[in-house]
């Protein structure tokens, strides 16, 4: 990865791995990912903001030889996840006069994750500055953006804030700067939604936070720079509010076609009403779609049949995944197909502990649905459809 401009003396330094298609052995990756690394000079004093990922150390260490880098002042720890400092051993290593700046509580999960010497850290509080001489560097606490450790960084003449993990996105691409809004929209809500959204509220409050500073262009650490800030802001107030759409999605498995074709009848009902609706085979389904359409779906119909006594294993991980999503859905249920009993029903909504919903009515069918179970179908539809009339969706 060549180095690219920002403004005068600010650079990105890091790597784009074009062709990774697996995050954390979890979230796909269908377009690729960053792994950027920022390099402020100042008229005294030169800050390295993140290393990156030890796989990618490199491409930095190139870039700082081909920028003739020859000290390093700071190394800023906004987040101690590997893939963010994972390289700062490497660093003070190649780089030992250089000073790891980060927050109390980073250091320490810096200690244990990467066995850093206590004495090679400069600990800073909420709110605190950092000198570079015509460049200031100030930093504000993140709690739980999306570890407890989380921190940004604002360089104030330059009006950039690097907010690691923050705003970002799993998106590659040979520029620099957000082009295409569109496709940058797409990749930045599925990482939201995967990572971000356990933490809806926690983000709340910390735009609230920022919203008082003069931020011209925001640097995170995966994806492209945005060079107009508000196209990404107010993505995120949107998602983060408590404001959803008139949607309901259907994370579904049908193992013999009673399922099925409840999901397909229930899908028809809801478009007849005007309602908005995503089923996903859980067979095929790429797990990061299914938490995008989670982020503004009013309701959830988790569809099974009965394996033995409980749901299928393949919903058993999709109500798993949407309990730890914690979206912020209004409604759910459960709909779904039996042979000779079981306690499936109870079993799914057991797991959805964390979801803040009101439980509809339920649709279970011995074998395959018949006039009657379809005439329930319909009730749930036109129960869902009042429930979001009374939102006013």
């Amino acid at each position: 990865m060549a180095i690219q401009k920002l403004k005068r003396n600010v650079f990105s330094v890091g790597s784009k791995h074009w062709d990774r298609r697996l995050f954390d052995e979890l979230i796909p990756l269908p377009d690729g990912t960053t792994y950027n690394s920022y390099l402020v000079e100042g008229s005294e004093k030169t800050a390295l903001i993140d290393t990156g990922d030890p796989e990618t150390l490199n491409d930095l260490f190139e870039n700082l030889k081909n920028h003739n880098i020859t000290k390093i002042d700071y190394i800023i720890s906004n987040h101690a996840e590997q893939d963010h400092s994972g390289g700062i051993p490497d660093v003070l290593a190649k780089y030992p006069e250089a000073k790891v700046v980060t927050n109390e509580k980073c250091k320490k999960m810096l200690i244990d994750l990467l066995n850093i010497s206590e004495d090679k850290f400069f600990v800073i509080k909420d709110e605190e500055t950092l000198s570079l001489g015509d460049k200031t560097l100030q930093f504000f606490l993140t709690p739980w953006v999306h570890w407890p450790e989380t921190m940004v960084t604002y360089l104030k003449e330059n009006s950039i804030l690097f907010p690691c993990d923050f705003l970002g996105s799993h998106f590659v691409s040979s520029e620099l700067f957000v082009k295409d809004e569109a496709k940058v929209y797409a990749s930045a809500k599925r990482y939201y939604a995967e990572i971000m959204m356990p933490f809806r509220k926690n983000i709340t409050g910390h735009l609230e936070k920022l919203q008082n500073l003069k931020i011209d262009m925001i640097a995170p650490s995966h994806g492209q720079v945005y060079d107009k800030p508000k196209f990404i802001l107010e993505a995120y107030k949107d998602w983060t509010s408590d404001n959803v759409k008139n949607e309901v999605v259907i994370p579904y498995i049908s193992m013999h076609g009673s399922t099925k074709k409840m999901v397909e009848y229930l899908t028809d009902a809801l478009i007849k009403r005007g309602i908005k609706v995503k089923p996903f085979n859980l067979t095929v389904t790429d797990i990061g779609e299914l938490a995008i359409e989670l982020v503004d779906a009013c309701t959830i119909v988790i569809a099974s049949p009965t394996v033995l006594t409980g749901p299928h294993p393949s919903v058993v991980y999709a109500s798993a995944l949407a309990n730890m999503l914690k979206p912020k859905a209004k409604f759910a249920t459960v709909i779904g197909s039996f042979g000779w009993g079981g306690k499936m029903v109870e079993k799914i909504v057991g797991m959805l502990g964390n979801l803040k919903v009101e439980l509809l009515s339920t649709v279970m069918v011995k074998g395959f649905p018949k006039e009657n179970d379809f005439r329930a179908l319909d009730n749930l539809a036109d129960e869902i459809l009042e429930k979001h009339k009374s939102l006013d969706i």
